[in-house]
């Protein structure tokens, strides 16, 4: 079995506008930082989401689909992001399909996982 992870286009502008924000609120003095961190977040979100343990996402995000898991990805000391998703199977091709519907990090969203 193969596994493909794609996003919704308005998670893939999130993690561009994601860039510019990290850099114009100081959190990296320069751009390159920001874009180096947000791609490397792509990049492990993309090898490591198929392999990472899943959990049912709780009821105040499932407008952003039925069936919805989520799991986290650590960067550092202060910041874990949080990736939902669906699954889809792909019987033709024996692929599993993960969908990011949403992504957050727990400095927004933390209150609202952990009720």
């Amino acid at each position: 079995m193969s596994f493909i992870v794609k996003a919704l286009p308005e998670v893939r502008l999130y993690l561009s506008d994601l860039i510019r924000i990290l850099y114009e609120k100081e959190y990296f003095s320069f751009e390159d930082n920001a874009i180096e961190y947000v791609t490397d977040l792509v990049s492990r979100i993309e090898k490591d989401l198929p392999f990472k343990v899943k959990k049912p996402a709780p009821e105040s995000f499932l407008r952003y689909g039925e069936n919805l898991y989520y799991s986290s990805f650590r960067k550092n000391r202060e910041t874990i992001w949080y990736v939902f998703f669906t699954v889809h199977y792909d019987e033709e091709n024996d692929t599993e399909i993960y969908l990011i519907r949403y992504i957050s990090n727990n400095h927004v969203i933390a209150q609202y996982l952990f009720l």
